[in-house]
């Protein structure tokens, strides 16, 4: 069977109420996050306020994308032989766990930064394997037609956690103790992994490999076959290239945020909070546009286009002070619109093109290749900000992530990604078309 017939057999097969079996396990991740941005936000202030310095933060980016990094490629691989519904409900479970000694740790006045550093590095491990096997899930449960708009719709989503988490976060910290805002995470942990586990039916992908024996030389050999397929696949490794360029530079600014924050504009958390808001809102804007309108007849288009307005707006935010902080909260609501339109378009186009059965390595390889560039980031973002200011970085990541939406639109093969065949190759049609243009 080709990866094409796959596809359309994976649609036909999904039911014609589809949306009673996905609503709850949208509606328990919806939760499970808010509980997450409540936790983020907590932690990263807490670290801001005990310490004020660029290195505790850089290094706390750095242990959160460890496992990503060195295991994504291996957690996609079991993703796509393994329960994805169990995957998912153990993965939450571990999550909360860790959560929970956290709550054990500052109930008891011993909480330390190195405890905090291991607690987000079981945090993204569970969220190695959590992630894509929600996402690869996914494609096998909802119609392929309706792709491009669910992405607008989670991206909107997204937006959403990111507005409410620093505010509420913020006031929570004001009127509770670290460890009561931390235990908010274990509820909504419990509210995800009730409504799947009970009124939810994942799919598995139609691969017969599923019946072999697993073993440490399959789960390689998946590996291997997973990274072969996306180098060999042009356009898509370019765009994987990209990622990881854009994340090296993009990330380190969004990390060093509270500094930027305390030593620039001379504020405090709530103004933390308003400038992640203002990228929530953005987000949800840019979700709901996409949720409606759909994007550009060409999705790539739409990813380029959001890529070329993240960049401008993070310049903009490099070159504001004191005196234009209101400015930079604009800013941050045109880099959340934008980043909403090229995620939420991007994502379309690999749960369309990608065979469902190598969703969860692809998926995996691309996320480890973004992030591993990310804590060298993260490494050289610290001494810049400390020698040459903040916003040197800002300005250098700007600049360079509206470079590389430029650079899509003239390569041919990352241009006509939504229009390839699943592997690279172009299909046919579109070729003769452009040929006789």
């Amino acid at each position: 069977m080709t990866a094409e017939n796959s596809e359309i057999q994976t649609t036909q097969a999904i039911p014609a109420k589809w949306l009673g079996n996905y609503l709850p396990m949208w509606i328990g991740q919806a939760v499970s996050l808010l509980g997450s941005g409540l936790v983020q936000f907590a932690l990263v202030w807490y670290m801001t306020e005990k310490t004020g310095s660029a290195t505790v933060l850089a290094m706390a980016t750095f242990v959160a994308l460890l496992p990503s990094v060195i295991l994504g490629p291996f957690a996609g691989a079991l993703v796509d032989r393994l329960n994805r519904k169990a995957i998912m409900i153990i993965s939450d479970t571990a999550v909360a766990l860790a959560t929970f000694g956290l709550v054990v740790l500052f109930h008891l006045g011993i909480a330390q930064i190195w405890h905090i550093y291991v607690a987000l590095f079981v945090r993204s491990l569970c969220g190695s394997f959590q992630y894509p096997a929600m996402q690869a899930s996914t494609s096998l449960m909802v119609p392929r037609e309706h792709f491009a708009r669910l992405g607008g719709i989670n991206q909107a989503m997204n937006g959403v956690i990111t507005i409410v988490s620093p505010p509420l976060g913020a006031l929570l910290m004001s009127v509770m103790t670290m460890q009561a805002v931390l235990a908010i995470d274990l509820v909504t942990a419990a509210i995800a992994i009730s409504l799947l586990a009970l009124f939810v039916r994942v799919p598995q992908p139609p691969r017969s490999q599923t019946a072999e024996a697993l073993t440490p030389a399959r789960v390689l050999a998946d590996v291997r076959n997973g990274l072969k397929y996306a180098v060999g696949w042009s356009g898509l490794f370019k765009v994987m290239v990209m990622a990881s360029l854009i994340n090296m530079l993009a990330s380190p600014a969004f990390s060093l945020l509270p500094l930027m924050v305390t030593k620039i504009y001379g504020k405090g958390a709530a103004e933390v909070a308003w400038l992640e808001s203002a990228l929530g809102l953005g987000i949800v804007a840019g979700g709901l546009l996409l949720g409606l309108w759909g994007g550009f007849k060409r999705k790539t288009a739409t990813t380029l286009t959001g890529l070329i307005g993240m960049g401008v707006g993070i310049t903009v935010l490099g070159l504001t002070d004191r005196n234009t902080y209101l400015l930079a909260v604009g800013m941050m609501g045109l880099v959340g619109l934008m980043n909403a339109l090229a995620n939420g378009a991007l994502g379309a186009i690999m749960q369309t093109k990608i065979p469902p059965e190598m969703q969860g390595r692809i998926f995996t390889v691309i996320g480890s290749l973004a992030s591993a560039a990310s804590p060298l980031g993260m490494l050289l973002a610290a001494p810049v900000a400390e020698k040459l200011g903040i916003r040197a970085w800002y300005l250098i990541a700007g600049v360079f992530c509206a470079a590389m939406g430029v650079y899509g639109f003239l390569k041919r093969d990352v241009y006509t990604l939504d229009d390839q065949e699943p592997g690279g190759k172009l299909a046919a049609v579109t070729a003769a078309a452009e040929e006789l243009a």
